[in-house]
């Protein structure tokens, strides 16, 4: 592949978010008094962005007022918690910097929140995105293609020459969308034979096969 850019999902991508995700959305629905999730659960559920993960944890039938109470509390709890356990997959740090001595672009494009995405870039790859941008008003969330083409946009790049990697349906969606090609990653939070059944086209299982994949 002959590519300038590569942009990466983050949650199960690039950073195991689980457990705090997890921790926040309990948080939440406990005040509100609905039952707790497991992390397999909350495994399932992510993906589609915050709001899609309060309605897929909520029972059957929870009126408006229950999702925002409750997505209130878990941006709430999240902004303070969203690092305590998050770490990046083995290996990642180093993938980056190996594709940036290349002489690549790099940029994350995801569906959390956007201030959230800022504070983990920061954390835990400082200086190693050209461009990282969450969930923003204005732009509809992935599968849709709009986040990806703001950072084709911003960076100059077109679309044809860019790579995304994410691990989900929702990754695979988002590349056909944006017209561009992707690899899928299969240790985030979706397993190879579910995004197999999804359409991914080519899956790899570590950073030395990405490596491998570009020149």
């Amino acid at each position: 592949m002959n590519k300038q850019l590569i942009i990466f999902d983050m949650d199960g991508t690039i950073l195991d978010t689980l457990k705090d995700l997890g921790n926040s959305l309990n948080y939440a629905l406990t005040l509100s008094h609905f039952p707790e999730k497991t992390l397999s659960q909350v495994k399932s559920y992510v993906g589609n962005g915050i709001q899609k993960l309060i309605e897929r944890a909520l029972p059957a039938g929870s009126n408006e007022a229950e999702v925002k109470q409750v997505y209130q509390d878990f941006i709430a709890h999240y902004e303070l918690h969203c690092s305590d356990f998050t770490r990046p997959y083995e290996g990642i740090p180093e993938l980056i910097r190996t594709l940036r001595r290349r002489g690549y672009k790099t940029a994350v494009v995801s569906n959390k929140a956007d201030p959230a995405v800022q504070e983990l870039c920061l954390r835990f790859f400082p200086g190693l995105f050209d461009l990282a941008v969450g969930e923003r008003l204005g732009y509809a969330r992935k599968p849709e293609p709009d986040l990806v083409s703001l950072v084709l946009s911003e960076l100059q790049i077109s679309p044809a020459n860019a790579l995304y990697i994410g691990d989900s349906e929702v990754d695979i969606a988002t590349a056909r969308n944006a017209d561009i090609d992707s690899l899928i990653v299969d240790w985030g939070f979706r397993d190879a034979h579910f995004l197999q059944s999804r359409g991914a086209c080519c899956i790899v299982s570590s950073c030395r096969e990405i490596l491998e994949k570009l020149p």
